[in-house]
């Protein structure tokens, strides 16, 4: 199935105002074959696209669902709403699309307990903090049903993860804006860092980026990764020696400069592809026969 589906958030019981333009899901999924039994139910990742928060990459979205469908994974593609829109409200749209996705997935035939969020960029901002923060009173107050919008696994690509140091001050800047109450912003900033977000309750997470990102610097993968070994989170880290920003498949399809093709770096979609799927098995014990 190849379908667009508007985002339905109902924004004012988060106290925000809703955007001019509505977000979408683009859900791009398998069709279901009768004659395939074995495992008929299949993951579902849901790709967020990066681009400071200003706007969603056409890079970053449905060249990257492609190759999860070529490997038998359930795809979908969220253009989430950007500035002038602040936080919460992107949050709440990559909320709704998981919790969307998980009210319908046994007519669509993709596991429940297998949904992952896979972001590029300020999309890995955007993908970590329904990782991290899913349990927020903000956006508990617009989603209904408990945590049905917690994801089961999050990707997160070359990811804008820390508002301190070394924050993309664009991508932090289009997610609150100028405040005027410098303490507000403070603490604005405090609570998005994610890397002081980590639980032992944040799903298994996947990260990668390079060494010589010149706009989103390593050291928010890094920092992340080390939150996540301290709380007991399992983590795989994949850090390539070359390679600049905004790399999306690091193939020449979604490239828009010969910098952005580095061959060494397309490594990181198997290992992706490997990651989703290892944490989608099934518990052998739920396969053994009652009696």
């Amino acid at each position: 199935m190849d379908q667009m589906i508007p985002v339905e958030v109902d924004y004012a019981k988060a106290g925000v105002p809703a955007p001019r333009e509505r977000a979408t899901l683009h859900l791009m999924l398998l069709p279901h074959l009768e004659e395939i039994t074995l495992n008929p139910e299949r993951p579902l990742v849901i790709v967020v696209p990066g681009g400071a928060y200003a706007w969603c990459s056409n890079r970053e979205a449905e060249a990257v669902a492609l190759k999860f469908l070529a490997e038998g994974i359930h795809a979908a593609v969220l253009r989430y709403s950007v500035a002038p829109n602040r936080y919460p409200v992107s949050a709440l749209e990559l909320g709704w699309s998981i919790q969307y996705c998980r009210e319908n997935a046994a007519r669509w035939h993709v596991r429940p307990d297998a949904i992952s969020v896979l972001g590029f960029s300020a999309g890995g901002h955007l993908a970590g903090t329904l990782g991290t923060l899913w349990g927020e009173p903000e956006l508990a107050r617009a989603l209904d049903g408990g945590a049905s919008w917690k994801p089961d696994s999050q990707l997160l690509c070359y990811p804008v993860l820390t508002l301190g140091e070394f924050a993309h001050e664009g991508s932090r800047y289009n997610l609150l804006g100028g405040e005027d109450d410098p303490e507000n912003q403070l603490a604005r900033v405090g609570e998005l860092s994610l890397e002081t977000r980590v639980t032992p309750e944040t799903p298994p997470t996947f990260l990668w980026h390079t060494a010589e990102d010149p706009s989103v610097p390593v050291e928010n993968s890094l920092m992340y990764a080390a939150a996540c070994r301290r709380n007991g989170v399992p983590f795989e880290l994949h850090i390539f020696e070359r390679g600049g920003h905004g790399l999306s498949t690091c193939q020449e399809i979604t490239s828009v400069s010969a910098d952005q093709t580095v061959p060494d770096n397309t490594a990181w979609m198997p290992l992706a592809v490997r990651f989703v799927m290892r944490h989608a098995e099934r518990d052998p014990a739920e396969a053994e026969p009652e009696g």
